[in-house]
């Protein structure tokens, strides 16, 4: 699984309170993703990112491993996640991954292909998409890297707990995409391929787009298990794997 191929993850979620799931993350870049035409990371590579100052350990090594990837040969490229939004060009750059906006519209093997992190299609969740069109607000964001680290860790721990309060109280169904938004997406990108994360639902998905037959892939997530999607000039795969 070297040249030829392409790798898309998402959700790994890394912290250093969870050690295996770095792990699994560290030997799947040195297993399959080198020597890969490109790795992909579609959002929410770390639980939580409060700037590029941000000081877990899991922060550094991760640098070190993809800087390394790249280095070789294996270009990687960043989307940013609901968890990992504030992660900016400094960091991209001590890691060597070129940032990517969301959506983003890239040419696979010869088939157009659609790239996002997920929440957007989300729509039926209206609390959430107003949380995110106020947090990703480019004034908010720069009053937030503003803040003492201290302070942006502490609102990152509140936001964190606040998030799983909010989820426990939802119907699954509202935190999963709308089909009708992935059909309008589909169509306004003129793609009939979708890769994204976001909602810990990996699987392939069918959906009929002006009488054409259109596929989209759900990435996992990276808790008790593991995984990604793979892509050659044939067609695309889904891994998923327990940790």
């Amino acid at each position: 699984m070297k040249a030829g191929r392409t790798f898309f993850v998402a959700d790994l979620h890394l912290t250093d309170e969870r050690p295996v799931a770095t792990g699994r993350f560290f030997r799947f870049l040195d297993e399959a993703a080198a020597g890969a035409d490109a790795l992909y990371l579609l959002g929410d590579l770390f639980e939580a990112w409060i700037g590029d100052d941000h000081d877990e350990q899991v922060a550094r090594d991760t640098a070190v491993r993809l800087k390394a990837l790249t280095a070789a040969g294996t270009p990687v490229f960043f989307m940013h996640g609901n968890r990992d939004f504030m992660l900016a060009e400094r960091y991209a750059a001590q890691s060597g991954m070129t940032l990517l906006a969301d959506p983003t519209r890239i040419d696979l093997y010869g088939t157009p292909t659609l790239l996002m992190h997920g929440d957007t299609l989300c729509t039926d969740d209206t609390a959430y998409q107003a949380f995110r069109r106020r947090v990703r607000h480019p004034l908010a964001r720069a009053l937030l890297r503003r803040l003492p680290f201290a302070w942006r860790r502490r609102l990152a721990r509140q936001a964190r707990a606040g998030s799983e309060s909010a989820k426990a109280g939802k119907p699954a169904e509202i935190m999963d995409v709308n089909a009708a938004e992935v059909v309008r997406v589909l169509r306004q990108h003129k793609v009939c391929r979708l890769i994204h994360g976001h909602t810990h639902r990996p699987a392939q998905h069918a959906h009929a787009v002006d009488g054409q037959d259109c596929e989209r892939w759900v990435l996992p997530d990276w808790y008790a298990r593991w995984g990604y999607v793979v892509c050659d000039a044939d067609g695309c795969a889904l891994r998923v794997e327990s940790l």
